[in-house]
């Protein structure tokens, strides 16, 4: 990275706000990685990020604000402090003994609320699972998972009774405490929402690809189809699957 900050044109422009977009994208694609459990693209993409993390060191370094080892040194500092019963004499039944001593310690480190630790730039989805795991800390969370299955039915049916009365504003408030709720299920059943509706998404893509090409085959394109031909296809293309 020395060599690249004094040698390469391009390594040289680059800034903390030109690197962020990029820095997102590497994430993403380490995500996309980890949801196909290809270790192989994971390593790659690890390595890539931490190239971005050797970048930000850099250009911190140069402005004379961090360097490389302050970002370690900091980061080892902090899972010290959070982690009393391994470095200190604190006692903890589970890991949600963990999570609660953790939040109740970054409260003392001078955070204003529970939630003051969830990015206001995280997607929707991502940032409604933040939210609920954090106020689960503090208690606010139901007891049964029958609990929060009644509670998706209740926002379920409010979303009907919002679009039979046509407001589109109120259509869309019902239509985020639906996926709220639906969020929050997932999390009582051990599922990582964001990860499953991905899942979703590429056996969308697939099947449909499968479509187009048996679509192709038979000497057809997708817009010239009708809706019934094009769902025998979709219906055949799960068939394979299985």
């Amino acid at each position: 990275m020395d060599e690249l900050r004094e040698e390469c044109p391009w390594d040289k422009k680059q800034t903390i706000h030109t690197l962020r977009q990029q820095t997102l994208e590497e994430v993403y694609e380490l995500t996309d990685s980890i949801t196909d459990s290809n270790w192989q693209a994971i390593k790659e993409e690890l390595g890539d990020l931490l190239l971005h993390i050797v970048f930000y060191s850099k250009i911190g370094a140069e402005q004379g604000e961090f360097t490389f080892d302050d970002v370690i040194e900091t980061v080892c500092n902090k899972l010290v402090a959070r982690h009393p019963h391994i470095y200190s004499n604190v006692k903890v039944q589970n890991d949600d003994d963990v999570k609660q001593n953790w939040e109740k310690l970054k409260l003392k480190e001078g955070k204003e609320s529970v939630l003051s630790g969830v990015p206001q730039a995280l997607p929707a989805l991502m940032k409604a699972l933040r939210l609920q795991g954090k106020a689960k800390q503090v208690g606010f969370e139901w007891d049964h998972t029958a609990q929060v299955k009644e509670k998706v039915n209740e926002e379920i049916q409010e979303l009907y009774e919002a679009v039979e009365g046509g407001e589109h504003e109120k259509i869309e408030d019902e239509m985020g405490d639906v996926l709220f709720a639906l969020i929050n299920y997932a999390r009582f059943v051990n599922v990582d929402p964001e990860n499953a509706l991905e899942r979703t998404n590429k056996k969308f893509i697939r099947r449909f690809r499968q479509m187009e090409d048996m679509a192709k085959e038979n000497g057809k394109a997708m817009y010239d189809m009708n809706l019934e031909e094009m769902d025998a296809l979709w219906n055949k293309a799960k068939q394979q699957e299985r």
